[in-house]
């Protein structure tokens, strides 16, 4: 017999539980579990399950029957789980589950229905019955209405103690120095309330009042039962014939300007069905001692300490908009059991555990922060069509896709496409995007990339190897890399540049070829000084690293080094302020005259435009630093120099860092600034990427981690923006582009990866338009190959034996 337990991947894994002896190992553990919520009551059951012989204790402060929320949400991935592990519980579930499969999105009295999604829900009171019935019928010792002794003692008196106290857990404190909780405190209020009647659907409302935007999530968690006819219940019960989670939701100002901190509970519940009235049929709303609270995300460096382990909540949270919480400490329950199964002693234990669950938990609570973030900013997208704004909506966490809801939704999919402007039959990143004079075919960006492989600043054969086979690979736009405006400008000595004849008629013999043999591509060149970042090696021979030898003198806007034991660059001058910004505009008329069909300006990673831009890398005391729009001086008159020689006919970009990554840093809300006075002085397009610019960052990586603050840009300055970082499927390109969340997607690493990137993704969707031409030599590759052989012979018979 096997137990399962959701794997790194969140793959199914089953932990081998075989009777043979020596098979089973912790045969004679006593347990301890802080915390009676589902999480612990589950892990204790399938402790007991696994080893009768076990001694489990479970202390919950509460009685049996209290408990705050009203529905829980599991995934069929979590109930596969359960079902493995313990038939008896997934019997249970299965009988009061409401099961549903369409999202309703309600925004500005127009509805929008998305189906074929898949939910499983039931009451948090009927899921714990379950869960003390199963408890008890396998000799799990509960203990309610009793604080757990102090959780030193119980280390000393068990051999494991499961701490499964909750998103205020007393033991993830009392070993803070060892778990080293991070705790953020978000934008929202939210309340827990419930309605006694089913929704249809799970139930997104959007109300724009006089205060602000507020939002109601709603989803059924009790069959109604014929004929039943709902009415007011006493607070703190729950209707069984019929009912649903109503979660209220709004931003702090909001929720103060609405007055509800002054509002005792009854009229908070008035207040909000008043609200509410439509979504809610003018049904009343019930409360579980429900309070208005901020959602804090919790995140542990380290889970166990000892033979204590977190749990659940007290390990992590995620935003309730994905519905995670319980799904969460249910998988944790599973692949504990599995682990203590599988490894010869608690120690491996609960290192495989954590080992296993972290990344699981980690990607979960990105896709967690995606979504709450996407609601907290929610008045950014009041204004988008109605269909875009659903499925923005939808896709918010970037865990649901365009592809999915493809496959789940086809008719809604569609929808959007036609609403967007998708020809039929086209996907949405090769619909055209035009800048200026230019249209671009599609809305793939082969990303700028350091090559390190010119000589004197020369491009040779490799860039035109380079450059032109990603041109040949179907993108709309390909991009130089950054292209240097001074020797002294250079990163390091293999950088390429734009401040010599010989130079200049090195790129004209590869825009010259773009332009004759991969017509629909543009090319671009984007033009950058080193600044502090320069006279290093090359990448590969240590990146930021100085130069044994040959070494020169670097500029930056303050003398600050870019690494301890780095150079320290001077500080620019007036008069050098002018020839750096006379050098940009020299290179940027070489670039016009070479053929160039759009020009950017690095004003990113830490080099010398962008170390203007930050207040952590600007400590000028004179006119270019100080405030932002002091800092922002020497960028802008370099953005209009070189737009001044130009032609106006070509579109001009600028490449910003977002953030840096850092305490005192440039923030999004500079971004958004610094992108508005870009586009004042004619940028058509702000490519928005982040931090570089100091050694000590501290970036939150993950897919598409940057892409939110290109959103935040484009929503907010109204200007057209270049979607950057982790963007790896053409699925998320797709994605991005339909959320209008970028008008552009540049990619590098997967044109490194492969260079008919591009292509390849027009192949596997099965688009032959406008949007990605194969060149005539390549359209025999126009059709993946095949992989294996297809024509073998099928059986005709099944014999049984």
């Amino acid at each position: 017999m096997t137990v399962p337990a959701q794997g790194a991947r969140g793959t199914a894994r089953r932990a081998t539980t075989d009777p043979r002896p020596g098979a089973r190992r912790n045969r004679s553990l006593r347990v301890a579990v802080i915390g009676g919520g589902p999480g612990g009551l589950y892990a204790a059951a399938l402790l007991k399950r696994l080893d009768p012989a076990r001694e489990v204790t479970v202390w919950e402060r509460n009685a049996p029957d209290q408990t705050f929320g009203f529905g829980v949400v599991l995934s069929d991935e979590t109930l596969g789980g359960i079902e493995h592990a313990d038939p008896v519980v997934y019997e249970a579930l299965r009988r009061d589950f409401v099961r549903w499969d369409d999202i309703d999105i309600v925004h500005r009295g127009v509805r929008h229905r998305s189906g074929g999604h898949g939910f499983a829900a039931l009451g948090r009171h009927r899921l714990l019955e379950i869960l003390h019935e199963r408890c008890r019928s396998l000799g799990v010792d509960l203990r309610f209405s009793t604080e757990a002794p102090p959780v030193d003692r119980l280390a000393e008196d068990h051999d494991l103690v499961i701490a499964a106290d909750g998103v205020h857990s007393t033991t993830r404190e009392r070993y803070a120095h060892v778990f080293r909780p991070h705790v953020t405190e978000h934008h929202c209020r939210y309340i827990w309330l419930a309605a006694d009647f089913a929704f249809d659907a799970f139930r997104f409302e959007i109300t724009e009042t006089e205060h602000g935007v507020m939002q109601l999530h709603g989803y059924p968690y009790a069959h109604p039962s014929p004929g039943h006819h709902p009415a007011p219940m006493p607070p703190g019960t729950q209707d069984r014939s019929g009912a649903s989670t109503v979660i209220i939701e709004m931003r702090e100002e909001v929720w103060l300007a609405a007055g509800f901190a002054q509002l005792d509970p009854q009229e908070t519940l008035e207040r909000c069905a008043k609200i509410f009235a439509d979504a809610l049929g003018g049904r009343p709303l019930r409360s579980n001692n429900s309070a208005w609270t901020t959602f804090r995300t919790v995140a542990c460096e380290q889970w166990s300490h000892g033979n204590v382990v977190l749990l659940g909540d007290a390990a992590h949270t995620a935003h309730f908009s994905i519905g995670s919480g319980t799904k969460l400490a249910v998988e944790d329950a599973l692949a504990l059991a599995a682990c203590l199964t599988e490894q010869p002693d608690v120690p491996r234990a609960l290192a495989a555990y954590e080992e296993e669950r972290k990344p699981v938990v980690a990607s979960t609570q990105r896709a967690a922060r995606a979504s709450l973030e996407w609601f907290e900013n929610l008045r950014l997208y009041l204004g988008q069509p109605p269909r875009q704004f659903a499925f923005n909506l939808l896709t918010r966490s970037r865990r649901v896709t365009h592809d999915n809801l493809r496959l789940r939704d086809p008719h809604f999919t569609e929808g959007v496409e036609r609403e967007f402007g998708c020809p039929p039959g086209t996907p949405p990143m090769f619909t055209p995007f035009r800048l200026r004079g230019l249209t671009l075919r599609n809305r793939v960006v082969v990303s700028p990339m350091d090559m390190y492989s010119a000589t004197d600043g020369v491009p040779g054969d490799f860039h035109l190897v380079h450059l032109g086979a990603r041109a040949l690979g179907g993108a709309g736009l390909v991009m130089t890399e950054m292209v240097c405006v001074s020797a002294e400008g250079r990163i390091t000595p293999g950088c390429a540049g734009l401040y010599t004849g010989r130079q200049a008629e090195a790129w004209r013999r590869i825009t010259d070829f773009v332009h004759r043999r991969a017509p629909g591509t543009a090319i671009g060149v984007q033009l950058g000084h080193s600044g502090r970042k320069g006279s290093t090696r090359l990448m590969w021979e240590g990146m930021d690293e100085p130069l044994p030898e040959g070494n020169w003198p670097l500029v930056a806007a303050s003398p600050l080094p870019y690494r301890p034991g780095g150079q320290t660059p001077r500080q620019l001058t007036r008069a050098q302020l002018t020839d750096v910004r006379e050098q940009f505009a020299a290179a940027a008329w070489r670039a016009a005259r070479v053929g160039f069909d759009l020009l950017e300006l690095h004003c990113a990673h830490g080099y010398l435009l962008s170390g203007f831009l930050s207040p952590l890398t600007n400590r000028r005391t004179d006119a270019y630093g100080g405030s932002l729009e002091r800092r922002l001086r020497f960028p802008l008159e370099v953005f209009d120099a070189v737009r001044g020689v130009w032609p106006a006919e070509r579109p001009m970009t600028v490449r910003i860092s977002a953030t840096d990554w850092a305490e005192g840093g440039t923030t999004a809300e500079d971004a958004v600034r610094i992108a508005r006075a870009f586009a004042a002085h004619g940028a058509d397009a702000i490519d928005v990427s982040t931090g570089q610019v100091v050694a000590e960052e501290a970036p939150e990586y993950g897919r598409s981690y940057q892409t939110p603050f290109a959103d935040r840009i484009r929503q907010e300055a109204g200007v057209p923006v270049i979607a950057v970082g982790a963007i790896s499927s053409w699925d998320d390109v797709n994605s991005l582009i339909l959320a209008g969340r970028t008008d552009l997607c540049a990619l590098a690493r997967p044109h490194l990866y492969d260079p008919h990137w591009t292509l390849h993704a027009a192949a596997e969707q099965g688009y032959e338009g406008p949007g990605a031409g194969w060149p005539a030599p390549y359209r025999a590759g126009s059709r993946r190959p095949q992989t294996g052989r297809t024509d073998a012979p099928r059986p005709r018979l099944s014999l049984g034996g």
